[in-house]
């Protein structure tokens, strides 16, 4: 997904970014009812949370391989260990609301650290 909003966010970073917005709301609707079919919070198998996380952390960041591996690398780190607000979304709101939100707060941590990477050189 990220390799289809580089380029948008590259023309338009305002565009890209209601885009984004649209996609993540239709996606909290996605895993809601994705967590009522497989009756689990959060569910393994709802993956649309990793791709938009992926997509938040590479957001204006430089899109060779390696900074897509690093990023993706830093957003899974952050998405495991779950900094604060990343793990009280997680615990405290249901639906795919909060399968959307933790994700995407441990992508805003993933994208700063990323930057500072790609800053220090």
């Amino acid at each position: 997904m990220w390799v289809v909003f580089g380029p948008m966010w590259r023309a338009s970073v305002a565009f890209a970014l209601i885009v984004f917005v649209v996609v993540f709301g239709a996606s909290c609707w996605v895993a809601s009812e994705a967590e009522r079919v497989f009756n689990e919070h959060d569910s393994p198998k709802i993956v649309i949370d990793e791709v938009l996380g992926m997509t938040a952390t590479m957001f204006l960041n430089p899109l060779g391989w390696r900074y897509m591996v690093a990023g993706f690398l830093i957003f899974r780190l952050f998405d495991i260990i779950k900094p604060p607000p990343a793990r009280w979304i997680d615990r405290e709101v249901s639906g795919g609301m909060g399968v959307m939100l933790d994700d995407l707060a441990a992508a805003v941590y993933a994208n700063l650290a990323l930057r500072l990477i790609a800053r220090l050189g």
